[in-house]
């Protein structure tokens, strides 16, 4: 076989020798070196199924970098990683080094030169079972005049919410974003999206919820005099005088209400079980009412004679 010369087209390939020489120096090598700060994602790997991450963890780290200026220019930030493997790592407060090593996809001939935070602070804990908590709308503002927040309901009414265990022992409601009743004189409904106060937890199934509220005639008061007060429960035989037969009563309920109601309608008594002949004074009672609220009475106590 016939050797091929060691010098055959010498001259083709020291020029393209010498061409790519000057191409790396027009393209890098003419550069000057330069450094350059950018912000990149801090992700977690390899974390089992079974921890969860606590703390005020940042989403970024700032990355120095040191290289050739074209480069550092023609850089964007989702090309580069800071990456923390939490593979072998055990529970409880842990504290990384963010080290250069811990940044990927610098391109070659670009040096890391900081990680800023250089530390990297949280605490790795068990995932707990997700837990079941009640949904509670958040209402701000108030109603037009006149008229106050009825009842207000969010559906669905509970939301199952997952994290760690600690902090899933602890929670206790899951929040709606604010529905502004500001002004409002009519009932509201709106779709709002649910969440939790706490950033470490989070709702298994993320999803909003349809929050009514009933927007209500502000209740009013009203004092009624002459209220008579009735016996119950008097004995066999005896007969009751109450002194003084009639009280003055203070009620406070929907303006509705407020307009029927009349003195016989208030339902104020004295209990006579067990009692005997003789005087007794003792407290005014009254029915129970729906409709309205008894907020002040005058007398409380009368004088019930038994004969």
């Amino acid at each position: 076989m016939m050797a091929v010369p060691l010098f055959r087209d010498l001259g083709l390939k020291v020029l393209a020798t010498a061409l790519a020489v000057l191409l790396w120096w027009l393209t890098v090598g003419g550069d000057p070196v330069a450094e350059r700060g950018l912000r990149v994602p801090l992700e977690f790997e390899n974390v089992p199924a079974s921890v969860e991450i606590l703390g005020e963890l940042p989403d970024e780290v700032e990355v120095r970098l040191r290289g050739p200026s074209a480069v550092l220019r023609r850089l964007e930030a989702g090309e580069v990683t800071a990456i923390i493997d939490l593979k072998s790592e055990r529970l409880g407060p842990r504290l990384f080094d963010m080290t250069a090593d811990r940044v990927r996809g610098a391109p070659p001939g670009v040096q890391v030169t900081q990680v800023i935070p250089s530390t990297v602070s949280l605490t790795l804990e068990d995932a707990g079972s997700p837990r079941v908590v009640p949904v509670v709308p958040v209402v701000e503002g108030e109603p037009a005049p006149g008229f106050v927040v009825g009842r207000v309901v969010a559906d669905p009414s509970t939301v199952a919410v997952v994290g760690p265990l600690s902090l899933l022992r602890q929670l206790t409601e899951a929040i709606t974003e604010p529905l502004d009743v500001t002004n409002a004189s009519v009932p509201l409904e709106e779709s709002l999206t649910v969440g939790l106060a706490d950033p470490n937890l989070r709702l298994e199934t993320p999803g909003a919820a349809r929050v009514t509220v009933e927007i209500v005639r502000a209740p009013v008061e009203r004092t009624l005099v002459e209220v008579p007060v009735r016996v119950r429960n008097a004995p066999s035989g005896l007969s009751a005088r109450v002194t003084p037969e009639s009280i003055t009563v203070t009620v406070y309920g929907p303006p509705e209400q407020m307009r029927g109601l009349d003195s016989s309608m208030v339902g104020a008594f004295v209990d006579l079980a067990g009692r005997e002949a003789g005087s007794y004074n003792l407290s005014v009672e009254f029915a129970p009412q729906r409709a309205f609220e008894v907020t002040q009475v005058e007398p409380t106590i009368v004088l019930v004679t038994l004969r």
